[in-house]
Parts: structure tokens; sequence; C-alpha cells
């Protein structure tokens, strides 16, 4: 039996000859078994005289008015399986190009270039339970916080999370954690040869949650990571005890499984094409709410944050935002004591972490390291640390290797530190967000 034939939408404009695009499309139908339901007119008139060159009782003709808006609209009716772009400069360029595939692919839909083929990541359905998936628009944007915050969140209102976390450097073999963790675990997962800064680590060392690791390697545009486990992971997840789940993806890569709910996590400091430019944009559109991070100078202007709200707001406007920065956590006492810091965060933080976590904590910072992710040069500042008595770091990075092995050689005490996310500024608080974003997991179960 003949494979039944992929109903399609065509992007055309009329710097084509109406005569050429009606043959391209023919071309196409017979050639790769589509049916035109639609042809999606962009603009342009220097061929064309007039539309009902493009019309056809076999498919509908869209006018453009908003490309974007008009295009989700009309694939929301058609149900095409694939986008197919016929058009080109001047009418469609580059940016445009992008955020129309970034639409399909939002709804699922296959886009089709001459020379691409932009697939809709896979996510796959195996939750039963609420599920919330917490991905970013890049490394270092702070999802494993917000992660771990939203699982303390749900815990504090009486749930009971799993959380799932996807890395590039975690587990061969989805990897359950369940106990306790602290300095003496971590140091023994290093020497079994695990990635003891793991995301799933974090997660549960703030939470105090069952987690399970799993690990990606690759990642697609819009987010398909080319290989991983974290499937595995959730299904693993899936059997436990528990009544939510949460998944936290990986750099911009995002977890291969449907959730109820989606957040999306974009830092102020990334470069604002790279979070919202190319496939950027499918990340919000497939997102219920976002958290911008690190909102504040050094890493932001004023402006250039309030450039990075219109901006998701123009991709999806009743999308919900909370500005937030961070501020080290303590997950033990330091009153009194004499610390050494040690940070992913740029130089310019320092200022900002060392004022806070005095006032907060009574400590004294007799130095600090912003070197967590380069290891030769960490080694070179923790020989600085001189009289501390304390090594505050984030779980991350070098964390354990280099942190914690020379907190045990040189008998100084190693404590961890949460990035807690402090609202400042958006649609609310943080624990209300939290809570919309739990009645979203609920809904789409």
């Amino acid at each position: 039996m003949a494979a039944e034939r992929a109903k399609a939408v065509f992007l055309v404009d009329g710097e084509h000859h109406p005569a050429t695009v009606l043959a391209a499309i023919r071309t196409l139908a017979e050639r790769d078994r589509m049916l035109p339901v639609g042809l999606f007119f962009l603009g342009g008139t220097e061929k064309l005289e007039d539309l009902s060159q493009l019309r056809s009782p076999e498919w509908e003709l869209v006018v453009a008015e908003d490309p974007v808006k008009d295009l989700a609209s009309a694939l929301r009716r058609l149900k095409p399986g694939v986008v197919v772009d016929l058009s080109d400069l001047p009418v469609l360029g580059p940016g445009l190009r992008m955020s129309l595939a970034a639409t399909s692919l939002a709804l699922g839909i296959t886009y089709r270039g001459a020379d691409f083929t932009f697939t809709s990541p896979l996510r796959e359905r195996i939750l039963k339970r609420p599920s919330c998936a917490v991905i970013g628009t890049g490394k270092r944007c702070g999802k494993t916080a917000i992660s771990a915050e939203m699982a303390r969140f749900l815990k504090a209102e009486g749930h009971d999370p799993v959380v799932v976390a996807m890395g590039r450097g975690g587990p061969a073999e989805p990897y359950l954690v369940t106990g306790k963790v602290d300095e003496a675990f971590l140091l023994g997962e290093l020497e079994k040869g695990l990635h003891a800064a793991s995301d799933h680590y974090e997660d549960a060392l703030v939470s105090g949650l069952v987690t399970v690791g799993s690990r990606r390697c690759g990642g697609g545009m819009a987010g398909q990571p080319f290989v991983t486990n974290c499937a595995e992971a959730v299904r693993l997840a899936e059997t436990l005890p528990g009544d939510v789940v949460v998944v936290e993806g990986s750099g911009s890569s995002i977890p291969p499984v449907a959730t109820g709910a989606t957040i999306c996590v974009i830092s102020a400091a990334q470069d604002l094409e790279e979070a919202l430019g190319y496939l950027g944009p499918y990340r919000l559109l497939i997102s219920d709410g976002v958290v911008i991070t690190m909102c504040e100078e050094p890493f932001a202007s004023p402006h250039k944050i309030k450039e990075l709200r219109e901006r998701i707001k123009r991709i999806k406007n009743d999308i919900i935002v909370v500005e937030t920065v961070f501020r080290p956590h303590p997950l033990k006492p330091i009153s009194g004591r004499k610390v050494f810091l040690v940070m992913t965060a740029p130089e310019a933080a320092a200022g900002i972490m060392r004022r806070y976590l005095e006032e907060k904590t009574g400590c004294r910072l007799v130095g600090a390291s912003t070197q967590l992710a380069e290891r030769k040069a960490l080694r070179r500042d923790l020989e600085e640390a001189g009289d501390a008595e304390v090594l505050l770091s984030e779980l991350k990075a070098a964390a354990v290797e280099v942190v914690a092995r020379f907190a045990r050689e040189r008998g100084k005490e190693m404590v961890y530190f949460h990035n807690l996310p402090v609202p400042v500024g958006g649609e609310g608080e943080l624990d209300n967000f939290f809570r919309i974003m739990w009645k979203k997991a609920v809904e789409e179960r």
C-alpha cells in the first residue's frame, strides 16, 4: 500500500512568477508525496499581478499581515505535517525565516527548505503524574538553581517531588541519589569515576530530594540532544514514590520528554541574539513561564534587561515573566568564620557576593576565585586561600575534584552554597510563579 500523502503548507511570495510557484508545488506534491492544503503568501509583487493567480480549490490561500502570528493560526487550522519554504530574499530574510521555522516546530510541524530541514525536537509522553521541565537558552543561565528552588517550593507545599537532571557530565546509566549528600559522599562518588558536581547532585544537595541523573551529548539548534539517556531516567523516576517530577534540561538542550508545564530560564547576561535569535523563540513558544536571571549590573544594564523583556513579550505576549538575581545561600552556618569564596560568576560580581555574605551571614571573606570552571587557574587561586577556615563553593565544575580535595588536604571545612533566586521585577513573586506552573502541570497531566 502506498504511503499516505503528507499535508503541506507552502510559503510563497510574489517575487517568484506564479507559474513558477504553481509548477514547483505540483512537482513537490508528486515527487515527495505531498498534499497541498495551504499557500501562505508572504508578500512581494514584482512578478505577481493579482493574488487570484495563486488561488485553487485544492488549497486555502492565506495572506500574511503578521507573518509569525498568522502562520501559527493557519497551522493550527490546517494541521499540516510539513511547512515547505518556497520563498526567498528579498521577501523572506534569515531572521524571519528562523522565526517561522520556530513557530512551526513549536506546533510539532516539520519546516523544510531547499537545502535544510528542521524537525520538532522529540518530547516523548512518558510521565503520568504532574510534571514540569526547566529549560534554558544556554549554559550557566541558572537552570539548576531554578529547578532546585521549584523542588524546594513544592516540598514546602506538601508535595513529594522527584528531580531528573540531564547534563554533559551525567552518568552512563540513569543514576539514583536517595541518601544524604555531603562532602564525604561527593568525594566517594568522585572516587567511583563519576562527575560528582553533575547537576543531579546539586539538586539533591540543595533540595534534599530524590534525584535521578542522566547525560546527553550534542544539542541541535532547537534543543534536541544528539544522544541522551534522559528518557530512561524519566522512566525510572516514574516508578519512584512521589507525586510530581521536575525535569531539568542541559545548556540549551531540552529534555526529550513531554511535561505538563515548562519554565524557560534566560540569563540577562547572555547575548540577546544567542538567547532569542535563530531558533531561540522555539524555547519560549513551548514554555509557560520565563525566569530571567542575573538582572543587575555588572551582568546586564537596565536597558538590556528592558529590551530582553520586550523581545520575550513580542515572541509570546501572554507568557509570565519574573526577573531575578542570585545570592549565595550557604548550606551550613559560617557566621564568624574566615571564608574563601569559589564560584563561576565573573570577577565583577565578587563585590556583590562579598557584601551580601558578610551582611547576611556574619562571616569574613578573606578571598575569592571566579575560576571554578578553569581547573589550572582555580588551583593557583586556592593557594591564596591563606588562613581561610572555610572554602565556600557552588557544586559545579571542579567543586569536588579540585576544591573539596584541596579542603581535605589543607584541613579546611568545605561548605557548599545554593544560588538563591531573589525576585527583583516582572510579574509577581517567585512562589506565586511556581504556584501557577504547578497548576499548569496538574491541568496538562
